[in-house]
């Protein structure tokens, strides 16, 4: 990172060193640098490089300060969360650096004096907000902002959106891109987020619980099925070693619903152990208890009619 720093700095010194030279050369020759050079101009350029080199050291900053986390790991909590943040509050930092820059610049341009000082209060130097754009502007940084402190998702969460499932995969001023898992990517306003409600599956944590539902004949052994889940779930890594329940949740005319409850470590892995138990346990029953698959009775009479027996 230093190399990057000295680099910019070494830059923008040898631009004003050869301003401030060809300056005092034009000045030996009887010219001024007000005569050659517009004052306006000047300052613009000023501006402009100030504004540069800001730019450049923020990102250097953020690029040094990420380093610290490791998004690789599995349990990578702690790290998405200050990822999150820093990305989002450097986006939040280039913009108001730009405009600033920008609102300078407008402000050593008589024409377009007012078009600076409408920037400046956009972002609350004056104090007042005044147009549409502004609005619209000051609302998304602001979006931009409750949504670093808050954190209601961070990078690479896994998020239901518009009944959609996927990840978090970039967060920016004035959209959200969520990587859904078939890889298309889902496109949305940061406001949609802040007034929509969504589902977060890595809130607090990474691990989470996934449901399977079987449907079975009455006499299917539910001890058998649980000695079978159990099995199961020791001989795969998916599982994270915490949850592992089955329970009748529902009993209906001609079925009996079971629900499985299974943990992981992520969401994928959820997804994967559900299909994997699901699999297994309707193999099982097939080879095991034939007899127990769903079916549906009719009690024939002696004449062959329906319900009309002895």
């Amino acid at each position: 990172m230093k190399k990057y720093i000295k680099l910019i700095l070494s830059g923008g010194l040898l631009i004003i060193l050869l301003f401030l030279g060809y300056s005092q050369w034009l000045s030996k020759h009887g010219v001024t640098l007000n005569e050659w050079v517009n004052p306006t101009l000047k300052n613009i350029l000023v501006i402009g490089l100030g504004t540069w080199v800001a730019v450049e050291l923020m990102r250097l900053f953020t690029k040094q300060l990420l380093k610290q986390y490791d998004m690789s790991t599995a349990d990578n909590l702690n790290s998405r969360k200050a990822y999150t943040q820093i990305r989002l509050l450097e986006k939040v930092a280039l913009f108001i650096i730009i405009l600033v820059g920008v609102g300078m610049m407008a402000l050593n341009i008589e024409s377009i004096r007012k078009v600076g000082v409408g920037i400046f209060t956009s972002v609350g130097v004056v104090g007042i907000i005044i147009g549409l754009s502004a609005q619209k502007i000051v609302g998304a940084l602001l979006a931009g902002i409750q949504i670093a402190v808050t954190q209601p998702f961070r990078i690479d969460d896994a998020v239901v959106v518009e009944n959609e499932f996927g990840w978090i995969e970039e967060i920016n001023l004035t959209f959200i891109v969520v990587r859904l898992w078939d890889k298309r990517r889902l496109v949305l306003p940061t406001i949609y987020f802040l007034e929509k409600p969504f589902q977060n599956w890595t809130r607090t944590t990474a691990d989470i619980i996934g449901t399977v539902f079987l449907y079975t004949d009455y006499r299917v052994p539910l001890d058998e099925l649980r000695k079978e889940l159990t099995k199961q779930l020791e001989n795969t890594p998916l599982w994270d070693g915490q949850v592992n329940v089955l329970q009748v949740t529902d009993s209906k005319e001609t079925t009996m619903e079971t629900r499985i409850l299974v943990s992981a470590r992520n969401s994928p892995k959820a997804w994967d152990l559900r299909v994997h138990i699901r699999e297994k346990m309707i193999a099982f029953i097939q080879e095991n208890y034939p007899e127990s698959l769903p079916k549906t009775r009719v009690l024939m009479g002696k004449e062959g009619v329906p319900g009309k027996g002895e």
